[in-house]
């Protein structure tokens, strides 16, 4: 089992590459909330509906003053693809080693389908303008979740 982050940890720090090749670092994002979600597989229908779902609320979240990344083990040509294909509008980052999934606690063992299986834990993160850990979901949805976390925000 992962080692899961709770409200008021620290959030560990990434710098990935986006859809373009171009390097993405938490620490730039400092003094913003940040929502940092992380997805098995571009391409696929749930993470579709949850990219699809971020980029619907995007204006009201950056509204918010909440800034949007996600992240997934998909090499950035397939980042790309899936950004054009649905018109993603936020970044979408790499981390094909799995390091960044790793210190969250989203990559390890999860059940699918009835079957243990080792893999990306469908998770969400809001980290806070001084880097800290400001809600932790593991194991959410892909369809509503966007809705849930802004109740959960109080957007």
């Amino acid at each position: 089992m992962p080692d899961r982050l709770s409200v008021g940890d620290t959030a560990p720090d990434f710098t990935l590459p986006d859809a373009d090749g171009n390097d993405v670092a938490l620490a730039d994002l400092r003094g913003k909330n940040v929502i940092v979600y992380f997805y098995p597989a571009a391409m696929t229908p749930g993470c579709t509906k949850q990219a699809c779902d971020f980029r619907d609320s995007l204006d009201s979240l950056q509204a918010a003053g909440y800034a949007v990344l996600g992240i997934s083990p998909d090499k950035p040509a397939k980042l790309a693809k899936f950004r054009e294909r649905d018109g993603v509008t936020f970044p979408l980052l790499s981390d094909p080693d799995k390091e960044v999934l790793t210190a969250y606690g989203a990559f390890g063992e999860k059940t699918m389908y009835g079957k243990k299986v080792t893999g990306v834990i469908r998770s969400t993160f809001v980290v806070d303008p001084d880097g800290k850990i400001a809600l932790a979901q593991y194991n959410v949805k892909a369809t509503g979740h966007v809705a849930k976390l802004r109740r959960d925000l109080g957007l």
